[in-house]
């Protein structure tokens, strides 16, 4: 028997859901996503913009998996290994029901997916694939992107309002410290955006699925780190111009006439390159 014939030899969402009484938790950011149509379509346009038919060959790993309906419809894709890291001791139970069907091709870490690097874990080829918890979010984000290049892709949902802020072009309100930090190190396109009735819980806000590929040319851990920095300072004042919201810049004038910004921008008006080059410089 293969793989997907395993997997779809579970039981339904809904019935696994009741059996474990599984309750979301609003203290662990918990909105589970029950419909396989959506979940299978997640992967399916994920997989499609990567231009790959399925995951053989790749290892991929799962944030906060819940009662799995994305853990089913990655396993259907065929990957190499996938490995779920929850928190949550009534998903582990779950998963170790799936694993009974997907065998050695699943791997389940009980544990705090911010004190796991899944950039050091065993394998190559790594993709991760995550209906992320929406309160940490971003600083899984953040730390992924300082070791991009460590993965294939990144195939994640947001809230939408955080997703539209890591999207945003210049001269936008919602362009910030996100929008560049994601910029710089990848390729962002929006797969798809979620109404909050396809959740159990329904939040109050949609939800948007985004696809991150590494650029050829991504930054060290420590160049982010000094654009990271330079960011704070520019959009903790957004409404500032540079000129005062970056003044502890030595030579701040100098800078910006060789890389050719003016002092009164705004930190909106300044692209991800040019904050690139103003950290490079500073």
């Amino acid at each position: 028997m293969n793989l997907t014939d395993a997997i779809n030899q579970l039981p339904s969402l809904k019935t696994t859901v009741e059996a474990h009484g599984l309750l979301a938790k609003k203290s662990l950011g918990q909105n589970f996503l029950l419909d396989s149509n959506i979940t299978d379509k997640i992967i399916r346009e994920s997989l499609r913009l990567q231009q790959i038919n399925d995951f053989t060959d790749a290892n991929v790993f799962e944030i906060g998996p819940g009662p799995g309906g994305l853990t089913r419809s990655v396993l259907r894709a065929n990957p190499k290994n996938l490995t779920v890291i929850e928190m949550d001791d009534r998903c582990i139970s779950i998963m170790e029901e799936i694993k009974e069907k997907a065998g050695d091709r699943l791997t389940i870490i009980n544990g705090d997916a911010l004190k796991t690097n899944i950039s050091e874990l065993n394998g190559d080829n790594k993709h991760i694939v995550s209906n992320l918890p929406y309160n940490i979010s971003v600083p899984l984000l953040t730390s992924w992107l300082e070791n991009i290049t460590s993965y294939k892709s990144l195939t994640l949902m947001f809230q939408k309002e955080v997703a539209e802020r890591i999207t945003a072009p210049i001269n936008c309100k919602d362009y910030g410290r996100l929008s560049i930090l994601a910029q710089l190190q990848c390729r962002v396109e929006k797969l798809l955006d979620l109404s909050p009735e396809n959740f159990v819980p329904a939040p109050k806000i949609w939800s948007s699925v985004l696809l991150f590929r590494p650029l050829p040319q991504t930054l060290s851990a420590e160049e982010l780190k000094k654009v990271e920095h330079l960011t704070a300072l520019a959009f903790s004042q957004r409404r500032k111009m540079i000129r005062q919201s970056l003044k502890s810049l030595p030579n701040l004038e100098d800078i910006c006439q060789k890389i050719g910004i003016q002092t009164t921008f705004r930190p909106e008006q300044i692209t991800p390159q040019q904050f690139l080059l103003l950290a490079k410089n500073a």
